[in-house]
């Protein structure tokens, strides 16, 4: 799941066809998702399947028609609305599958195999040239994945300008989305890591981000500034309730947002537990909160 509040539905190129003339082809796929767009974007480049969440008449035409051909399988992270056909995918491909090799368990267990292959941060999977960037925050085992300038994919063209030796694009997953927010809750979702995170892909220079949930980020420092600043805005919205004295989570969460929370209260809340784990972390409120 990715967005926390806000956002709608969005597309920007057709399904199973390359996005904006880049090598990266994305398929959205219906999913049971609490995002707002009500679907999962997969991604295919340079031989890479990322986040299979369903298996679809649509992937399955953007699979057989992906040069140089599926030979490897990853996920950006292994929430339910991300993994739910890379077994499907795996055996109609016949494609190496990898995992995070500090999180093969949490793999396993989310897609039901074993993987065949491991990978660390600045790792490339197998023979793709695409390789591993940690973003962890959203979640533990979060991943994304940089397509680098000039990679191959579906006849698109080179992704930007510039040296062509930067890395161009990168697949974030729900690290970052265009519009509304990410849901970093805990219990493990985990805010430090996650600013950390938006602050790595802003400082990468890539030209394009392609997110989990809805449309492309063709702005990347503007879409982590604008991500960052929200997370801090509503840190000092936490920090404010507790100084005022707020003594449970549920008047934090109150004073915290001043929006409709119909829907997506939970979700909130958990955000609101993150919060104040991490003013905990920095001694910023009281230690009591950890157990709030």
């Amino acid at each position: 799941m990715a967005p926390e509040e806000g956002g709608s539905p969005g597309a920007s190129g057709s399904p199973g066809e390359p996005v904006g003339g880049s090598p990266v082809t994305r398929v959205e796929l219906p999913v049971d998702t609490r995002a707002t767009t009500g679907t999962t974007n997969a991604h295919l480049a340079d031989g890479l399947l990322v986040d299979p969440a369903a298996r679809t008449d649509a992937l399955d035409e953007a699979v057989a028609s992906h040069t140089p051909g599926v030979e490897a399988i990853a996920v950006t992270h292994a929430h339910p609305d991300h993994v739910g056909a890379v077994a499907d995918y795996a055996d109609a491909t016949g494609a190496t599958v990898y995992a995070h090799a500090d999180h093969v368990d949490r793999f396993r267990t989310a897609t039901g195999i074993a993987p065949d292959g491991t990978f660390r941060d600045g790792d490339t999977l197998g023979t793709t040239g695409v390789r591993a960037l940690d973003t962890p925050g959203h979640a533990p085992d979060h991943v994304a994945f940089v397509v680098e300038r000039g990679a191959g994919g579906d006849g698109g063209t080179d992704v930007g300008v510039g040296d062509e030796d930067a890395a161009a694009a990168a697949l974030v997953g729900d690290l970052v989305v265009a519009e509304g927010s990410v849901v970093v809750g805990a219990p493990e979702g985990d805010l430090r890591a996650y600013l950390a995170s938006l602050e790595r892909v802003r400082d990468a220079g890539f030209d394009r981000l392609y997110p989990g949930h809805g449309p492309v980020v063709d702005d990347p420092t503007t879409a982590c500034e604008r991500l960052i600043d929200h997370r801090l805005e509503r840190e000092l919205r936490v920090l404010a309730a507790v100084e005022a004295g707020a003594d449970d989570v549920d008047a934090v969460l109150e004073s915290a947002y001043d929006t409709d929370l119909t829907g997506v209260e939970d979700l909130a809340r958990a955000t609101v537990r993150a919060h104040l784990t991490k003013l905990v972390d920095e001694g910023r409120v009281d230690a009591a909160w950890t157990h709030a």
